[in-house]
């Protein structure tokens, strides 16, 4: 929108100009043909002012996808309606002197200047962030600037079942090597965000080795990165059974462990986690033998859950509690280990 405006500056008196010419009939046509883009013409010079005098009536609609106008009619109308008046009503004057070639003079130059306002596609603007992720000469800020837009750009499932077919997916999996935090960071929250609810790229990941490069990013010393690489493993083995073999081989289980027994684990990693263990237990339960992940019936890990209930966090000691309430719901889980062994009815009873 800022580049759009920003011509617009340049294109205005121009539009204004062959609009009024439309109205005054100074051209044979009462619609005029710029680069494929037709203006319907049928307002006169009052109707012009008008438009100038009541803005709220001539705002223009956006286009979701280019985040521009929707057409050159509506960026006729904005343009209209953050004009003055008396400049428009010289413009309209100053239209009547000028001649048939003056007006497709014109009109070839606003052509030229649209041209520069059409959005490159999705496709391509990622292309150009994995280039620049590509170029090894490129400076820390470009490297971020690159993958802040890949970010943004593989919301969409299509295109983050582009991502691999690009070369992206390869490229992001290596930045989680990179020596800068904030560079690993946004890479594993490009690796979440591209696999969340996607089995075609949780398993390409999964095929480039990204689990087990995530996993270790989990006990970073940078919260951040922590919180992240954390979101991008739940993501990454949420009902994929594959995943969660591997998350298992690759100890992902001590790792929930150890983040749930550290006092001084930040929130957001506690709460994530907590997260991530009911999500486990759910998904166990459409298998009717549903002790394949064991580790969620070991006392000592129903313990690092059931503590959770101890924190003054009211939002951490519900998520602990659901991922309680689906722990008990797998034939791996011995209900006297949560009573015995956890307190879980002592806990219950304590006052909040």
């Amino acid at each position: 929108m800022a580049k759009a405006a920003s011509l617009l500056r340049v294109l205005l008196p121009s539009m204004l100009l062959l609009a009024t010419a439309a109205a005054e009939g100074a051209r044979p046509n009462k619609s005029s043909s710029l680069g494929g883009f037709v203006w319907a013409t049928g307002k006169d010079e009052g109707d012009l002012v008008a438009m100038v005098e009541s803005p709220e009536e001539s705002l223009p609609v956006e286009d979701d996808i280019t985040g521009g106008f929707s057409s050159l009619e509506g960026m006729l109308q904005w343009a209209i309606g953050h004009s003055d008046p008396e400049k428009l009503k010289e413009k309209a004057k100053d239209v009547q002197r000028l001649s048939g070639d003056e007006l497709k003079k014109r009109q070839l130059e606003i052509k030229e200047l649209m041209e520069k306002l059409k959005v490159s596609s999705d496709a391509e603007l990622m292309k150009i962030a994995i280039a620049d992720l590509n170029n090894f000469s490129i400076t820390l800020e470009g490297r971020q600037r690159a993958l802040n837009e890949l970010l943004f750009l593989v919301e969409p499932i299509d295109n983050a079942n582009d991502l691999d077919k690009l070369g992206g997916l390869v490229v992001v999996i290596r930045e989680l090597d990179n020596s800068e935090a904030d560079i690993r960071t946004t890479s594993a929250w490009i690796l979440g965000k591209a696999c969340q609810n996607n089995a075609l790229v949780q398993n390409q990941i999964l095929t480039y080795g990204g689990l087990e490069k995530l996993i270790k990013m989990v006990g970073s010393s940078s919260k951040e990165e922590a919180v992240k690489a954390l979101y991008a493993v739940s993501a990454l083995i949420h009902n994929n059974e594959i995943g969660q073999k591997m998350f298992y081989a690759e100890e992902g289980n001590i790792m929930l462990q150890d983040i749930m027994s550290n006092s001084s684990t930040d929130i957001r990693l506690l709460k994530k986690a907590a997260i991530l263990v009911a999500d486990l237990a759910d998904n166990q339960q459409h298998y009717a033998d549903n002790s394949k992940l064991h580790f969620l019936g070991d006392r000592f890990f129903l313990k690092a859950v059931v503590d959770l209930l101890l924190t003054p966090d009211l939002d951490l000691q519900e998520k602990a509690l659901l991922a309680v309430r689906s722990l008990l719901q797998l034939t791996s889980t011995d209900a006297s280990d949560l009573r015995d062994y956890c307190s879980l009815d002592q806990i219950s009873s304590v006052p909040t």
